[in-house]
């Protein structure tokens, strides 16, 4: 035995003799320590930067739990700031003519690069300190707008802060950091290091991994982003962590983001009167809600808002491909809008107009990816007494809808894809039977009320149908011309969306034999439409102006809380949280264009508002008329029937008021996105 352990003890002392020699003939090579050298030490000048920052922010009410968390997010921001330039610079060593130690022309370069970042990092980081004592804001894009009336900014400036002082202070800055820079490389140069190729070629793929790593941001499907510091529940921490590399890069796209406060404010009066507005303030869209009768239990809210589920592929208007004859069997046993429409099309406008009550007509990208527009009030704070939950099954990380979510609904209970005992089925996560069984599981064991929201994926590419499903979901057949002739591109597609009714089938089923189920609202919704054939089933217009793509399904279930009906009125997706507050007699203050579409329209009839960014066009719909205009330029003026395919029969007078609505909707949209602020 003693034999034995004297053995191993050599054998492992041999090892790790083997292995310390190793890493002694691993030297790093000259550019390798270079490049390591210079990230750390801008990795800690952002790092003291952010301890400056922190400091003045304590004065302001930053909370000081948390700040470990605070400090590893904004360390990963400044890594993916060093990783990049890091990158571009291993890249320039790849190629022999350009090394920064072996060519002139490559010291050169390598060199103007670091200064660049070097006087960036100081001009940057000036300008963000600046804005923030005077904003409290961190930089970003929309300080551009300003270079527009550049004699007007530059007095401002000139008058309101120490320019020279600032300018000789990121000057200073700028030459010590130069001097750091120039002085490891003299003295990497100056030494020769041995290393052979073998170590050169695996210290390059090691820093090539690493750096990847650092520019992505985390080890998973989605990279870092801004809206990963707004998770923090704190607009200060958020703050903190953030860089103003990251913070203005994010809003450089927006920075023409904005609305014409003229038009705005001419809008106001149109806007008040459909919103039934008590106040005379103009551009106080604030308007709070009680009741003398409140309800005796707290019904509970559970909001499905649906992939793709357009109205005209479906059994409640009559397709005859039948998708979904359990929620068709729903929506007679529900409070049913046939004439629901989407603000826009896609799913990030979807869950934003959805949660919000403000259209989204961001043009560039979606208002959910803005960072200017991150803070928002949403009426879901406003059920006090409830619980509240998110489930999706896959990541929220997608369109930055977790920014959305995180810092504006408190003590949300999030659960995404990872938090369900299903496994992934594609890369939407797991199944819409598995996420909508899982919140229903979730949902059982609540002791309070609930409100709670849940996001379907599957009715989307790449329509996949579990396999744990294919034995009770029957696979259908359908000849390719018959498809195509009732708006289905693809079998896929088509038993996708059978599939669709079949998760919710086993979602409500479910729910019916637990305790909550008779003292809960359930609203269903989609989350846009799709364009395409909608046969004899609508007016040509449906399809030719692709207003199909926007018109969904709208249904409020709750057997003993509320009576069937059906409404043919124009109703969007901002109406639901409104609608869902008046059912639940929630005392509630609405900020946003949504209205209860329960409540009498004696005030203002219903119109519904539309917006097309590939198009650029808006328009608005109403119980006859569908509406559009250019958004640049006010011209290409068109009204079309929304009830048959005869030419439409309208006034002037009548035509103006819908051009005026569009327009009002438009530019009172543009002014929420950014000043629908949280409220104290």
């Amino acid at each position: 035995m003693l034999s034995m352990v004297k053995f191993k003890a050599a054998k492992y002392s041999r090892d790790f003799y083997s292995y310390i020699c190793f890493l002694k003939n691993m030297r790093i090579p000259r550019f390798a320590r270079w490049l390591l050298y210079n990230s750390f030490f801008f990795l800690f000048i952002m790092f003291v930067l952010r301890i400056v920052l922190w400091q003045t922010m304590i004065k302001e009410g930053l909370p000081h739990s948390g700040l470990f968390k605070i400090f590893v997010l904004g360390f990963r921001y400044d890594a993916r700031i060093v990783a990049i330039v890091g990158l571009l610079l291993l890249i320039i060593s790849f190629i022999k003519s350009i090394h920064p130690f072996e060519t002139k022309r490559g010291k050169r370069i390598s060199l103007f690069i670091w200064g660049l970042v070097s006087f960036l990092l100081c001009f940057f980081y000036a300008v963000d300190f600046a804005n923030y004592g005077y904003l409290s804001q961190r930089l970003n894009a929309s300080l551009l707008n300003y270079m527009e009336d550049t004699a007007i900014s530059l007095s401002m400036v000139w008058q309101s802060y120490h320019v020279v002082y600032i300018l000789f202070g990121i000057l200073i800055s700028f030459l010590l950091i130069n001097v750091f820079i120039k002085f490891t490389y003299n003295k990497i140069a100056a030494k020769r290091y041995r290393h052979n190729k073998k170590s050169q070629t695996i210290w390059s793929i090691i820093l090539l991994l690493v750096l990847a790593l650092a520019a992505f941001g985390r080890v998973g499907q989605y990279p870092l982003r801004w809206s990963d510091a707004f998770a923090l529940n704190n607009d200060y921490a958020a703050n903190l962590a953030l860089n103003p590399f990251q913070s203005f890069f994010s809003t450089l796209q927006f920075r023409k983001s904005g609305c014409d406060l003229a038009k705005t404010r001419n809008s106001f009066p149109l806007i008040a009167s459909y919103l039934n507005l008590k106040s005379t303030d103009t551009l106080n869209y604030k308007r709070c809600v009680t009741f003398t009768d409140t309800a005796s239990t707290h019904p509970n809210v559970v909001v499905v808002i649906c992939e793709s589920f357009s109205g005209y592929k479906s059994s409640m208007f009559g397709n005859p491909l039948n998708t979904t004859p359990y929620f068709n069997e729903l929506c007679n046993n529900g409070i049913f809008f046939s004439r629901c429409f989407t603000p826009s099309y896609g799913t990030a406008r979807g869950v934003w107009a959805t949660l919000t009550g403000i259209p989204d007509v961001e043009n560039t990208k979606t208002a959910s990816r803005n960072p200017n527009a991150v803070n928002q009030h949403i009426i879901i704070n406003d059920f006090t007494d409830y619980e509240k939950y998110y489930f999706i099954g896959g990541s929220t990380s997608w369109a930055n809808i977790r920014g959305l979510l995180t810092n504006n609904i408190g003590n949300l209970h999030l659960f995404e894809q990872d938090d369900y005992e299903a496994a992934k089925i594609d890369v939407w996560g797991v199944s819409d039977k598995n996420m909508l069984l899982g919140a229903n599981k979730t949902l059982s064991k609540c002791k309070k009320p609930f409100i709670a929201v849940l996001q379907t994926a599957d009715n989307h590419h790449p329509y996949t149908i579990p396999d744990e499903d294919k034995a009770a979901f029957e696979v259908k057949n359908v000849a390719a011309d018959t498809l195509r002739k009732y708006g289905f591109t693809s079998l896929e597609e088509f038993n996708a969306f059978r599939y669709t009714d079949f998760c919710f089938k086993h979602f409500i089923e479910s729910a019916k034999k637990e305790a909550y189920f008779k003292n809960t609202v359930f609203v269903f919704v989609g989350d846009h439409g799709i364009p395409g054939n909608t046969g004899n089933m609508f007016p040509k217009i449906w399809a030719g102006e692709e207003l199909s793509m926007t018109h969904v399904p709208l249904l409020f279930y709750a057997p003993g809380i509320l009576k069937p009906e059906r409404y043919n009125k124009p109703v969007s997706q901002i109406d639901i949280l409104p609608t869902v507050a008046g059912i639940c007699k929630v005392k509630h203050c609405n900020t946003s264009l949504g209205r209860n579409i329960l409540l009498s329209d004696s005030l203002q009839p219903p119109v519904a508002f539309y917006f097309n960014p590939d198009k650029k066009t808006i328009g608005c719909i109403t119980d006859k008329f569908f509406y559009t205009e250019s958004i640049d330029n006010k011209t290409n003026e068109r009204v079309s029937s929304v009830l048959n395919n005869d030419a439409p029969v309208i006034t002037p007078a009548e035509k103006q008021k819908l051009k005026f609505t569009t327009e009002a909707f438009y530019e009172t949209a543009k002014y929420m996105l950014l000043n629908n602020k949280k409220l104290p």
